[in-house]
């Protein structure tokens, strides 16, 4: 009786092994399509954001254009 449970554990192995190639062997395509629609998407609203700069925000980033005060190192 010993020596059967030891030749069930390589057959459980074997079929351990089975299953998980078959997933790993899976057709993908599908998901693959979706992710990359998707990145599609982000990279567009991000050059829409970048293209579209309110004048609010350009003064936050450029305070000297923007009519504020200048200083020198020398004054």
């Amino acid at each position: 009786m010993a020596a059967l449970a030891w030749l069930l554990i390589p057959l459980f192995a074997v079929v351990g092994a089975a299953i998980w190639g078959s997933w790993a062997s899976r057709n993908k395509t599908i998901g693959d399509v979706a992710e990359l629609a998707g990145y599609a998407r982000f990279r567009d609203a991000m050059e829409r954001s970048h293209t579209t700069t309110p004048h609010a925000a350009r003064a936050d980033l450029e305070p000297a254009a923007a009519g504020g005060v200048t200083t020198s190192p020398s004054s």
